[in-house]
């Protein structure tokens, strides 16, 4: 009799986990609210898609999660992962050792370069002396605000800072400032809009500094979470094994997005 008591806890025990994990929440995947193409981008019904999106959708589906996408302002992205109101980032987010500090990061899923654009009238270069006397614009809370401030600070006439990249584009495009610092993909992709193509070339790339850029972009997550972290990184190598990566890379880049 108390053999089967015993039976019966158990197997009751057993259905109550089942039921919990069947009815778990799906995991809050954070990717930046504004616009950055060609990484992410509401279409005209609000869903969200672009390379970074498919990738990201990709690794859950490989990890077996169930993830749903969940738009957070840029500069309130890593307080919302460590108050638990997402799980993960997603949203070309690099690896560095000040962030380290305050969360961690899978291993990386692309890297390219930090490039400078300006007006099609001037010319220089992406290098301190070229950018003297010059406004640079860039968003706030990413390693460019830090890169152009260590850089370019002390012989620029200001760093601007913006809340989004669109308002950084736009001003230069305006010609309120007179450079613009990012990824060199989102920069390109800027230069073929309408008004990026009117306006601004490429005036080239940084000098690197791995201190502040880092080695590439990485999937956020809190430091505690560590059986995710690897689960992430499995998937990570198998979407890259798999094919699925180079799947998704195509229908965006004519080029290795992943870096060497």
């Amino acid at each position: 009799m108390i053999k089967s008591l015993k039976l019966a806890v158990a197997v009751l025990a057993l259905g109550l986990s089942g039921a919990v994990t069947a009815n778990a929440e799906p995991l809050k995947v954070g990717i930046a609210a504004e616009p950055y193409p060609p990484f992410a981008s509401p279409d005209a019904s609000g869903k969200w898609d672009g390379w970074e999106v498919q990738v990201a959708e990709a690794l859950c589906a490989e990890a077996k999660l169930e993830c749903v996408i969940t738009p957070i302002s840029w500069d309130g992205i890593i307080p919302a992962l460590t108050t638990k109101k997402i799980d993960m980032i997603a949203a070309s987010m690099s690896i560095t050792a000040e962030r380290e500090k305050t969360i961690a990061f899978s291993d990386k899923y692309y890297n390219t370069p930090t490039g400078i654009i300006g007006p099609k009238s001037e010319t220089f270069d992406a290098s301190p002396e070229g950018l003297k006397g010059k406004i640079i614009g860039v968003q706030v809370s990413t390693v460019h605000e830090v890169y152009a401030k260590k850089h370019f600070g002390p012989t620029a006439a200001e760093i601007k800072i913006y809340q989004t990249q669109d308002e950084a584009n736009a001003d230069l495009a305006a010609g309120r400032i007179d450079a613009v610092q990012a990824d060199s993909i989102a920069l390109n992709d800027f230069l073929k809009t309408d008004q990026g193509k009117g306006c601004c070339d490429m005036k080239g790339t940084v000098a690197d500094d791995l201190e502040v850029l880092g080695p590439g972009v990485g999937v956020g997550l809190r430091k505690e979470d560590t059986e995710l972290k690897e689960k992430i990184n499995a998937a990570i190598k198998g979407i890259r094994a798999n094919g699925k990566y180079d799947e998704i890379a195509k229908k965006y880049f004519d080029f290795n997005i992943y870096g060497e």
